[in-house]
């Protein structure tokens, strides 16, 4: 288990807003138009150019390693705009929590969003067990036993990712690391679920 997220901060380095970081309602929307443009088949602007001007990035989405959920295309967003942290089943642990705190406080990022997904396989692996009773082998168990708790007997794969996704938006919006920049305004917390399907992203 990773350390309590809620545990007191130490000294957090002051933030400025920079006139061209979005705020989180700015990057929120962003975001949509940009799904919105991939899920009609507009596509997205493409990578940086070589020695441009950049901006840095203005969110973090927290995702899943499947394949099937390319983050920027699926936001119609540049390289460059969005850090992405991935892990099997969005899970949280140490590595991914300071990553997302090392983008709210180093890079200045004003919107984190944890991406849920159709037919997520390591859900669907959280449910079994919940069915079973029975674990899998080596750290695939860390991984299952993170999701189990969320997991609602007797629920649907897409009731168990919603619920699973909203906590781990929950557990975010408690990290001792975030809550300056939470109470001030200057950064949100946001849960969505992309549909392989349609290519739409869901924001819960």
């Amino acid at each position: 288990m990773f350390s309590d997220p809620t545990a007191a901060p130490g000294p957090l380095r002051p933030m400025a807003r920079h006139l061209d970081r979005p705020t989180p309602v700015e990057a929120l929307a962003r975001l949509r138009a940009g799904n919105a443009r991939f899920a009609s088949g507009a596509g997205h602007p493409g990578a940086v150019p070589r020695g441009g001007a950049h901006r840095g990035p203005f969110a973090v989405v927290v995702g899943c390693i499947d394949a099937r959920v390319p983050v920027e295309t699926v936001f119609g967003q540049r390289a460059g705009a969005i850090c992405v942290v991935r892990s099997a089943g969005h899970v949280l642990d140490r590595a991914v929590l300071g990553s997302v705190e090392f983008a709210v406080t180093d890079l200045q990022v004003s919107l984190v969003v944890v991406l849920g997904h159709d037919d997520c396989r390591a859900v669907a692996a959280a449910r079994e067990a919940v069915r079973t009773g029975r674990r899998p082998a080596g750290a695939r168990q860390y991984l299952i036993d993170q999701i189990v708790p969320a997991v609602p007997a007797g629920g649907s794969l897409d009731r168990a990712t919603r619920s699973h996704t909203v906590r781990t938006v929950a557990t975010l919006r408690q990290a001792g690391h975030l809550q300056e920049a939470l109470a001030a305004r200057r950064l949100d917390v946001a849960g969505a679920i992309y549909r392989l399907e349609s290519g739409h992203v869901e924001m819960l």
